[in-house]
């Protein structure tokens, strides 16, 4: 089985095509990525116009490169997979009209792919992982932990109620006067800084729900800066280092709670296991943290590569795979209209951004 995945969701134009031959582990033939980093960075954010111009221009490329990558024809292709929500619309319809006119034109399935699906079983493309196990989603639109105990079978137990944490990277960042991207600058920043120098909160720890909060230390961090600048060079060093102390901590905090709850609902799981997914996971002082965690809690600490991590279409790619393999390909994604907003869990009530267009968390 050989899919073509397009993603093209926000500020990343990606092209891939994974294998799945019989019982053998899936082969990652190719996998194009192209950032468009320089485009935005003038801004100190993604801006939606241009990145859908960005992305009719250079999508026919992209695909084509992934296609001569792998050394598969487009009539060896059996499906093709599209990113069809949640994201920006403008780049969601690029990508899903263009998936939709290539399988058209060869006579090829299409399947329209929930992007929080994607990263929701990257780790089983990656490491085989077997159902059920828990997901800790950290993007730049999305935190949320999630129970995955199957394909389509996903339960949220917990979300932000208010910023998404690579948000309130970025947003950090965007106040210390540092570059875009933001969660990367914070980081680097970081490294040199002192961690213990400011006493930023830990939002929502010890609460017995494990959502998550970020406003709070975003405006701590804000007060901070002001109390003292101008800022050195080491001030801002120093507050990045205390910024992401704290959102480690909570995370930690906030975790713990999920795989309490993990281990009540599956007794008899024998290797639990946390997968951190999404741009944020890229972060090593959080990935410490939460895998210190998980060896406490005797739960597997699983996060795939940096590459599988942030946004690329290996793992729609994959998603598109899952579910032709679960039989749940029924829909005809050639009449499918890109979500803006679209829920991985479509039962849990939603705690923010509700509205016409759904659930933005």
């Amino acid at each position: 089985m050989r899919v073509l995945g397009i993603e093209t969701s926000c500020d990343e134009t990606a092209a891939s095509v994974v294998a799945l031959d019989g019982a053998s582990a899936p082969d990652i033939l190719s996998n194009v990525v192209l950032s468009q980093i320089a485009e935005h960075a003038a801004f100190g954010g993604v801006v939606p116009e241009i990145a859908a111009r960005a992305h009719v221009e250079a999508l026919d490329g992209i695909v084509a490169a992934a296609l001569a990558n792998s050394g598969v024809k487009l009539d060896e292709i059996d499906a093709i997979a599209a990113t069809a929500g949640p994201g920006l619309v403008g780049g969601l319809i690029v990508g899903l009209m263009t998936a939709k006119a290539i399988a058209a034109a060869a006579d090829k399935p299409l399947l329209a792919i929930n992007h929080l699906e994607g990263h929701a079983l990257t780790a089983r493309l990656t490491d085989g992982l077997a159902f059920p196990y828990l997901l800790l989603l950290v993007s730049g639109g999305h935190t949320q932990i999630v129970r995955v105990a199957g394909v389509g079978d996903y339960q949220r137990w917990a979300t932000t109620i208010d910023d998404a944490l690579g948000e309130a990277f970025d947003k950090t960042a965007k106040m210390l006067g540092l570059p875009y991207p933001g969660g990367p600058n914070v980081e680097k920043a970081a490294a040199k800084g002192d961690p213990t120098r400011f006493a930023f909160p830990r939002p929502m720890k010890g609460a017995a729900q494990p959502d998550f909060s970020f406003s709070g230390l975003k405006t701590a961090v804000r007060q901070a800066a002001q109390a003292i600048a101008p800022l050195t060079d080491q001030d801002v060093a120093d507050i990045c280092a205390s910024f992401q102390t704290a959102v480690a901590d909570a995370l930690a905090d906030r975790v713990s709670r999920a795989l309490g709850r993990f281990r009540t609902e599956f007794p008899d799981q024998h290797e639990p296991a946390l997968v951190v997914a999404g741009g944020v996971a890229a972060n090593r002082v959080i990935k410490a943290t939460l895998e210190r965690l998980c060896t406490t809690a005797g739960f597997r600490f699983v996060a795939p590569p940096l590459k599988l991590c942030t946004d690329n279409a290996a793992m729609i790619a994959w998603a598109g795979i899952e579910r032709l393999r679960a039989g749940l390909d029924e829909e005809n994604a050639f009449d499918f209209v890109p979500r803006s907003r679209w829920p991985l869990d479509t039962v849990s009530v939603p705690v923010v951004g509700s509205g016409r267009r759904g659930a933005k968390a």
